[in-house]
């Protein structure tokens, strides 16, 4: 009998970056590194994308990054308001009421409900319209090489033939069993909340619409969810109480008694799909090694009760991809890319924390405890002393790329995220965003002098020079050319009252929506600009 063969297909073009996984994550790294100029190459185990939603939520934020992939008038069908978010007691008791706000500071609502599916159908569409990104779907990555100027990608495909391909960079999204990180070696530092929850994917035969939109029922009992998955598509999960088997909780027969709850019936719905998750509290060590990065879930996971999880895979890959972008081309040194995990990693411990200390109160199971929260959360609520529901997260990035004060830490505004407004600049009125364009942005109130050098920094890193109005300003901006400043009118005075709030003439944001700093004076605006280059530029010629 003959020997059993390896068929081997090497792929010879040189890629700038390799994504390891095309689930949300992997799309909008692919676009945003693409409508860059990178090439971008994916392989994805799985022939086909998955079918039912896994994330049902994303926040202000989140919005922000998939309009900058160009997706902000693409989405409406796969998407609606997220609405109230209402959590009760066993008794029925409202414990906490939000009404998530339309129009956060990002411009955008402060949390979108979706439908996962829908979603990648449309990430994946903008892909395709992108000519520097490649697809190969049904190739699993079995290993990876690391030789210091490129990396050698070996997977093998259904047939067992063995594909190898070369990337300057490798970015591993493939997800919470990732490949890549066994491969970077990288330790997981978890945190320990594991719940076994039911989830049930569920169409309604007719519409229905729910007072709230999304509930939580803190009953110690039988914890329980109701919540939006996108338009016609609903979701209910139920964990799993002490004394109940996994395999009685698990099944079909279980998951209808459990709908019963919200009478929610087979003569009503559909189930969709099905099963047991456990929640995970959990975070890779190391993101970085060499030219191989980690993100999304390979990167983190998080409980789901805050929705942080696929947004906080989005905020990585923004984070990332702008400084690609800058080594791509020269502008900045390679050790920049030692930002990423610095800058990301604690950023991601504050959004698990957090979701954990809501998994905490939602999950309690002992009627004692469950009795104590219920009476502090009442009171709480009689007081009106209780917090708006900090959904969107907004945290401020402590480290990497930002002004900083004498004794090193983040300067007063550095690192938080940039608010986003309507603006008029001509005859075009929209977002900011939209109408001046994304990448960085240097916003100031009024004209600005720089020197050579720092303009011809700035138009290195292909930065966005602004000077804003107030609404009731005389002057009518016109849009200017690609090397001068734009007048911009703030329509709403979100711009304005920003820099009011922040004791600011002018704003330097990243491309990644953080604000890099703040500043004052006639000579703040050179300042911002000689700090980011000493930072950035300088890595490139003193490495």
């Amino acid at each position: 009998m003959p020997e059993a063969t390896t068929r081997t297909h090497e792929e010879t073009a040189m890629t700038d970056v390799l994504i390891v996984g095309y689930g949300p994550v992997g799309q909008v790294a692919a676009i945003l590194l693409a409508q860059r100029g990178l090439t971008v190459r994916v392989v994805e185990k799985w022939q086909t994308p998955y079918s039912m939603p896994r994330a049902v939520s994303y926040d202000g934020e989140a919005s922000r990054i998939l309009a900058a992939c160009g997706l902000a008038d693409r989405l409406d069908d796969v998407t609606e308001l997220s609405g109230e978010y209402t959590w009760k007691n066993g008794f029925g008791r409202t414990l906490l009421h939000v009404k998530v706000a339309e129009d956060g500071p990002t411009g955008w609502p402060d949390s979108i409900s979706f439908y996962q599916p829908g979603l990648e159908d449309r990430l994946a569409e903008r892909g395709r319209a992108l000519p520097g990104v490649e697809v190969h779907r049904g190739l699993e990555v079995t290993d990876l090489t690391d030789h210091g100027d490129r990396v050698d990608v070996t997977a093998v495909d259904g047939d067992g033939t063995t594909h190898t391909f070369t990337a300057s960079w490798v970015l591993g999204c493939d997800g919470a069993n990732s490949f890549v990180r066994r491969w970077l070696g990288a330790t997981v530092t978890d945190l320990g909340f594991g719940y076994d929850w039911l989830v049930c994917d569920v169409v309604l035969n007719e519409p229905h619409e729910f007072k709230p939109n999304n509930l939580q029922i803190c009953d110690p009992a039988r914890p329980r969810t109701a919540v939006s998955a996108g338009p016609d598509h609903r979701r209910w999960e139920f964990m799993r109480v002490p004394g109940e088997t996994l395999e009685e909780f698990r099944s079909e027969a279980s998951a209808w008694r459990l709908l019963g709850l919200f009478d929610i019936t087979p003569d009503t719905a559909r189930l969709d799909r099905y099963g047991v998750y456990t929640t995970q509290a959990c975070y890779a060590d190391t993101w970085r090694s060499g030219r191989v990065f980690l993100a999304g879930d390979a990167a983190h996971v998080m409980p789901p009760f805050l929705g942080q999880g696929m947004s906080s895979g989005f905020r990585d890959v923004v984070n990332l991809a702008w400084k690609l972008d800058l080594v791509h081309r020269g502008v900045a040194d390679a050790t920049l890319l030692d930002t990423y995990e610095a800058e990301r990693r604690a950023h991601v411990q504050h959004a698990i924390r957090m979701s954990i200390d809501s998994g905490t109160v939602i999950c309690e199971t002992d009627q004692k405890k469950a009795a104590g929260r219920d009476a502090v959360m009442l009171a709480a609520l009689r007081r009106r002393t209780q917090q708006r529901h900090a959904r969107s997260l907004r945290e401020a990035i402590v480290d990497g790329v930002l002004r900083r004060d004498p004794d090193g830490s983040p300067a007063p505004h550095a690192g938080t995220p940039a608010v986003q407004g309507r603006v008029t600049v001509g005859d075009r009125t929209g977002r900011f965003d939209e109408v001046v364009g994304t990448g960085f942005v240097l916003l100031t109130r009024g004209p600005v002098a720089l020197d050579p050098d720092a303009t011809a920094f700035l138009d290195s890193l292909g930065t966005r020079r602004v000077t804003v109005r107030p609404a009731d300003s005389d002057a009518v901006p016109v849009p200017g050319d690609a090397t001068a400043p734009t007048d911009v009118v703030d329509l709403d005075g979100v711009h304005l009252a920003w820099l009011a709030d922040a004791n600011a003439d002018a704003v330097l944001v990243r491309p990644d929506f953080y604000v890099f700093g703040v500043a004052a004076g006639p000579d703040g605006p050179a300042t911002l600009v000689d700090d980011l280059r000493r930072q950035v530029a300088a890595r490139a010629l003193h490495p």
